[in-house]
């Protein structure tokens, strides 16, 4: 067994193990789901309903300051800002605060619907800076200075907030005061648009329907999704403001506080629709964003962590919180070395591949899958077994952008870019076309398809056929990302 070959099956073993770990925690999740999915649904009634009373007292209201952060998003702005000033509060309580880094016609869209606003009474500025230091980070502090809020919502650009936004969410905050965060759960409104969004509507829902109910109601680490949720700006404060070192500031600043001690909540009943990224390159530099900023914030904040008087499992689950997307960096490692594994050891193989594969592979990959089905079920109970056929295409998709995110985690890893690139939101009407800057990844994604195919062939021949499989779903994910 010479070096090469010897660091082959190493390195095979590290990814599968790895990937069998966090498949198996994908089950402890789904448990903690289960266990306690509907222990907050009875109080988060009775929460909203104790405060009815206050709504109808204006005057003794506190001051609500909801952010809207801009850069370029002509076609999105208008119909954000307007379903902000839609939502049910006192309207010389509610500062409506766009934050417009914009460089284009945004501007003059936004100063346009602020002075039409006004005129109704409505308590609208717009925030601009001279330069986006910061990106979206920098906004939000920026604009945090100069707002006068109590309480701090926050919507991105692709957001439409309901009208009952801060009657469902204040109370929460109002009912308990170390209570530093509510967090709605997302929604979309373009998820029949093609089978992209669908896929990607699925993967959502399995995070908002599932993971985040486990972690929250079972006392573990959760995370705010930068938008669709309402800060106490004390928590903010406490926690160290907004910070722009990672390109993901609102993992950074939800971790931060929990560390203080700020309790959060989440609200998985109220439901905040948004668009879906509808084209491919966009999805993926959504994702490619993620992936950085989630790994950037396990170097910064893991160290404080694993330092914290805390439950194991919590330290636990809060790694495997901040890493889960490295999932990405061992699926596209398996991918290129499942060929050289099985040339290297054509007669040794037979055991590593019938017992060590199924009993290593076939549980990580199935835990995933089950959250998902989990997710419609639970999410979706009118035609959960109807939506069960996007599941295929997601998982097709999840192979092909691993490439892309495991390059985002390496540079997450070791580089210190924080860079924000935005996702262009196509919206209702497009007005303007905007496009994610192009790379080099997409040819070597299709280099990479062309090596599934002869892996596929390769396999048959050698008699290898229980990999078969495997290989077919990374090839037919490679073709569709890196064609479309």
């Amino acid at each position: 067994m010479d070096f090469i070959s010897s660091f082959i099956l190493i390195l095979y073993t590290i990814c599968s193990l790895l990937l069998l770990l966090y498949g198996l925690n994908t089950y402890w999740i789904i448990h903690l789901f289960l266990r306690k999915r509907q222990s907050n649904d009875l109080s988060d009634v009775d929460t909203e309903q104790r405060f009815t009373g206050k709504f109808e007292e204006a005057e003794s209201l506190p001051v609500v300051t909801t952010q809207i952060p801009l850069f370029n998003e002509v076609n999105v702005a208008e119909r954000v800002i307007l379903a902000v000033a839609a939502i049910d509060y006192p309207l010389a309580r509610h500062e409506i605060q766009v934050l417009d880094d914009s460089d284009d016609e945004t501007c003059e869209l936004v100063d346009r619907l602020a002075a039409k606003l006004r005129a109704q009474g409505h308590w609208i500025e717009v925030f601009r800076r001279s330069e986006r230091v910061g990106f979206k980070a920098g906004a939000l502090e920026a604009g945090m200075r100069a707002c006068k809020g109590e309480y701090i919502a926050i919507f991105d650009s692709d957001f439409i907030p309901p009208k009952e936004f801060l009657r469902r969410t204040l109370p929460h905050l109002w009912a308990d005061v170390n209570c530093g965060l509510v967090q709605a759960r997302w929604d979309h409104i373009n998820v029949e648009h093609s089978w992209l969004t669908r896929a990607q509507a699925m993967g959502i829902d399995g995070h908002f329907v599932v993971e985040q109910t486990a972690r929250n109601r079972n006392g573990l680490f959760m995370n705010f999704c930068g938008t669709a949720g309402v800060w106490r700006r004390a928590a903010i404060e406490d926690a160290g403001g907004w910070q722009h070192d990672t390109v993901t500031e609102d993992l950074d600043l939800s971790y931060r506080a929990q560390l203080k001690g700020w309790r959060f909540h989440y609200l998985p009943s109220l439901l905040v629709p948004a668009e879906l990224p509808p084209t491919y390159s966009a999805f993926k530099s959504q994702q490619y964003r993620w992936a950085k900023g989630t790994i950037q914030t396990a170097r910064k904040i893991l160290p404080s962590v694993w330092r914290a008087p805390i439950s194991l499992v919590k330290k636990l689950q809060a790694t495997v919180h901040l890493t889960h997307y490295s999932l990405h960096l061992y699926m596209a490692l398996l991918a290129l070395l499942v060929l050289p594994l099985i040339l290297s050891y054509r007669e040794g193989i037979a055991l590593y591949r019938s017992l060590f594969f199924l009993a290593l592979l076939v549980p990580a990959a199935l835990g995933p899958s089950l959250g998902y089905a989990v997710c419609q079920y639970y999410g979706h109970p009118g035609d959960w077994k109807l939506r069960l056929i996007r599941l295929p295409f997601l998982l097709v998709v999840g192979f092909g952008i691993c490439l892309s995110n495991g390059k985002a985690v390496i540079e997450g890893l070791f580089g210190n870019d924080s860079t924000f690139v935005r996702t262009p939101k196509a919206g209702g009407t497009k007005v303007k076309h905007y496009t994610v800057q192009r790379n080099w990844l997409p040819r070597l994604e299709l280099i990479l398809a062309g090596y599934c195919a002869f892996k596929v062939g390769t396999l048959v021949w050698l008699d290898q056929l229980a990999l078969v499989p495997f290989v077919v779903v990374y090839f037919f994910g490679f073709t569709v990302v890196g064609l479309s």
